[in-house]
């Protein structure tokens, strides 16, 4: 027979377990990067402005390096063109690394010996 008390059942791994994929369900029916309140959390809003700054950046600096280069060499619109798309593929890039979190280690790792043998140089040169 079951008695019922005041108590809380206690926390069994398959419980935590259910209360994880709750959460993480949760997560996948849109509430992804957003708070309780329904607002967006920080980490989100500045992950969205950081590739649209570095998008947007990159198609400028792209845009001006080939005006200014048309202008002295008097190749209108060649190189303008050419620049754009170099800035364009840049943004891109630039998008993917901040997306995948390559480039944010906190400091460079030099390859151990095993690796440079494998690789056939000799990186300390």
């Amino acid at each position: 027979m079951f008695i019922l008390t005041d108590r809380e059942p206690e926390k069994t791994p398959l419980r935590d377990i259910a209360e994880r994929l709750k959460k993480a369900q949760g997560m996948q029916d849109g509430n992804a990067g957003r708070s309780a309140t329904g607002r967006f959390d920080s980490s989100s809003l500045g992950m969205g402005l950081r590739i649209g700054v570095e998008m947007v950046a990159a198609l400028v600096v792209g845009l001006g390096i080939g005006w200014l280069l048309d202008a002295w060499l008097d190749t209108k619109p060649w190189l303008m063109v050419v620049f754009f798309f170099l800035g364009a593929g840049a943004g891109v890039m630039n998008v993917y690394r901040a997306i995948t979190g390559i480039g944010l280690a906190p400091g460079y790792k030099k390859p151990t010996a095993k690796a440079r043998d494998e690789d056939g140089t000799d990186l300390d040169a």
